[in-house]
């Protein structure tokens, strides 16, 4: 699957998830559920078949946001020998590339609302991935879900971000119980992703070495960065990332997000000032949450 940003390190969840396309800057999509299994799905032979009412769907969207870096160099800086990095500028404009990827880590996993803006003084911004977690969200006293534009069936765009609740310690039983609620609800839940403390007390948890999966030379398989938790409803990778919420553990199933892109990265060139050279990196983007029930959150948090 490939993806906007390629350093799996730096932004996993970003590089984990889908990618589609925008085709407005309020992007919409539709969510619906399957059926409960029903073990007296039977008829009589030749029986006449009704019709049967199914659950409808829910219409669902997000704001596109608009994010930019700018790269300015004087004609000197790109005339002279930096230290062997040849183009001062195509080095700044490379640098301002990798900035970019990771401020959009920092908004798809953080916990904010979308924001239709005005299209003159209020930008619009798209919802991170706290901001749409409802179903399977535990969070500490105090702490409320967010709000949906749609109200209470969850249709439209969250509008209000999720409310800090009081702090608790992060334990592998409060991690089994969100396992669980996001398998229950159809979910398969494969990466928690967390701030370094979060995933380092994860690491000391009672049960942690039994759940691992062992290679040949006795050490816990890891796949860039990840440890491999093996949970009860399968394995699950601890991922590590520099710029999610410090007090949240981001359970996911990346098969239901996606980057939905308006306008891809680009470069543009903009007016010379004087004796300088200056050039805009720009993308319009969203994040899709494709069925929320289908991951998870735990909330309010505190490392051991």
């Amino acid at each position: 699957m490939k993806s906007l940003c390629g350093n799996n390190l730096e932004t996993p969840f970003v590089t984990a998830i889908g990618q589609t396309t925008a085709k407005n800057t309020y992007t919409e999509w539709q969510t619906d559920n399957l059926a409960s299994a029903n073990a007296q799905n039977k008829q009589v032979e030749g029986a006449d078949l009704a019709n049967e009412s199914r659950q409808p769907t829910v219409r669902v969207g997000n704001y596109t946001q608009i994010m930019t870096k700018v790269v300015g160099t004087s004609t000197t800086d790109r005339a002279v020998h930096n230290a062997g990095r040849g183009d001062e500028h195509a080095y700044q404009l490379a640098r301002a590339g990798q900035e970019l990827k990771r401020d959009i880590e920092a908004r798809f996993t953080g916990n904010f609302a979308a924001i239709p803006g005005d299209g003159a003084v209020v930008a619009r911004e798209t919802a991170g991935a706290l901001a749409w977690l409802r179903s399977n969200a535990h969070r500490g006293d105090g702490g409320a879900n967010p709000v949906m534009s749609g109200g209470d069936n969850g249709s439209g765009y969250p509008t209000t971000a999720a409310t800090t609740g009081k702090a608790r310690l992060y334990t592998e039983a409060l991690l089994k119980e969100v396992l669980g609620d996001i398998w229950v609800s159809g979910g398969q839940p494969n990466m928690v992703i967390t701030s370094l403390k979060l995933k380092q007390t994860a690491a000391a948890f009672p049960g942690l070495a039994s759940n691992r999966r062992d290679t040949g030379d006795q050490k816990a398989r890891i796949i860039a960065g990840a440890d491999i938790y093996v949970s009860d409803v399968g394995e699950v990778q601890f991922v590590p990332d520099r710029f999610c919420d410090n007090s949240s553990a981001l359970v996911i199933d990346p098969e239901y997000w996606s980057v939905a892109t308006l306008d891809p990265i680009q470069k543009r060139s903009l007016a010379t000032t004087g004796l300088a050279d200056r050039d805009a990196l720009y993308t319009e983007i969203a994040l899709r949450c494709h069925n929320e029930a289908a991951s998870g959150v735990l909330a309010d948090l505190s490392a051991a």
